[in-house]
């Protein structure tokens, strides 16, 4: 009984690890946005120039914990390291939980959205789990030789570090964001019809004019109570607003699109029946200035044979924006909109999107840029 005890834990701590790691090591950016969220709430931002390492970092030691563990490898030091992980990662899902500062911990991506609260217990059934392996560690055995454990944990290093680099590099190899390919934009902005709102409780505070007293009530019970015919009873104040349960939300609720005036194109950009370039530069000081020239030069022979209507989109300010255009001698026309979802649109800085009637037809790292002749063979010649 002691050792299934200890191979459920094994296989399951393992795995969950391995799988936390690889959902978050697809997309090593979006992790580190998240950890520059934490930095803030601790007051440590110094470290954001190293959020994207440390995101990487992160997401490859749990997969190679998770491995180590499997095979059994140097089982009392990936024990330890286990426990010390799971005891931090705790500390940061409670806080967010209790202070409420950071509502959504990261803990699988964008894949599997939790609260903080959910994360925390999964935290926990993990930490109790965790335990019972370090309570009996010297009763793992390897599934290998030493030599061979060694090398195979050698190689899950390897392995997790060049794929956290790629998807950094490359975008993510799976992506679970609502700007991903084939997703239409207009239609992830909608609410179905029929669709559940969501449902709120108000709490109503209650004072008798004669008597003084006080009371608070829910609407539901003042209704069904009859209270609000007695005129001796008076409402004080605003009533308290508690969300009961979550309705229907769109993906996409934080989208619009901008020019330096303040006028909102964004229907008018999406609905575009024809392709249009849109170039995603979040944060100018940052974006890389090879890439942008080249996407530039890129843009500027698409607009000459084909009149492809080609945007900037950023969160800079007008003049900082007008600036950076000048300073390009960019083709593009730029749009402003929030960084926070021009950071989900593509995970580079900056990044090319194509769109059609406003669906994404393909994107791209700068990385990765395609080149004139192929993008006119695999769209423009096919319009």
């Amino acid at each position: 009984m002691k050792n299934a005890l200890i191979w459920f834990c094994r296989i399951g701590v393992g795995l969950l690890f391995i799988f936390s790691g690889l959902i978050k090591i697809n997309d090593p950016l979006g992790f580190s946005y998240k950890l520059e969220e934490y930095f803030e709430v601790f007051h440590i931002t110094f470290l954001n120039g190293l959020a994207v390492s440390i995101a990487i970092l992160l997401c490859a030691l749990e997969i190679i914990l998770g491995f180590a563990l499997l095979i059994g490898v140097r089982a009392k030091q990936v024990v330890w390291g286990l426990l010390l992980l799971i005891i931090f990662f705790a500390f940061l899902t409670f806080y967010s939980a209790f202070f409420k500062v950071v509502q959504t911990c990261g803990c699988f991506g964008d894949a599997i959205p939790l609260t903080p609260w959910q994360s925390f217990s999964k935290d926990l059934v993990l930490l109790l789990l965790i335990l019972v392996l370090f309570k009996n560690r010297a009763s793992i055995s390897p599934l290998f030789k030493s030599k061979t454990g060694d090398q195979l944990l050698t190689a899950s290093i390897v392995i997790a570090i060049c794929m956290g680099l790629y998807t950094y590099n490359f975008l993510p190899v799976i992506d679970f964001l609502p700007y991903k390919i084939g997703a239409n934009l207009p239609d992830e902005m909608k609410t179905p019809p029929g669709a559940v709102p969501d449902e709120y409780q108000l709490t109503y505070h209650l004072k008798n004019k004669k008597s003084g007293a006080t009371k608070d009530m829910t609407d539901k019970e003042y209704m069904a109570t009859g209270i609000w015919k007695d005129t001796t009873w008076a409402i004080q104040g605003n009533p308290d607003r508690t969300l009961v349960k979550k309705g229907f939300l769109p993906k996409i609720v934080d989208l619009s699109i901008q020019d330096a005036q303040g006028t909102n194109y964004t229907q008018e950009l999406l609905a575009n029946p024809f392709y249009n370039l849109v170039i995603v530069a979040y944060d100018l000081e940052k974006t890389d200035d090879q890439a942008i020239n080249r996407i530039n030069a890129l843009a500027f022979t698409l607009v000459q044979n084909f009149n492809v209507r080609t945007i900037l989109l950023t969160s800079a300010l007008p003049k900082d924006a007008e600036a950076f255009s000048k300073k390009h001698h960019l083709v593009a026309e730029i749009y402003y909109a929030d960084g926070v979802p021009l950071k989900s649109m593509v995970r580079a800085n900056p990044g090319v999107l194509l769109l059609k009637k406003g669906t994404v037809i393909n994107k791209w790292h700068y990385h990765s840029l395609p080149k004139y002749d192929d993008l006119v063979k695999d769209y423009f010649q096919k319009q």
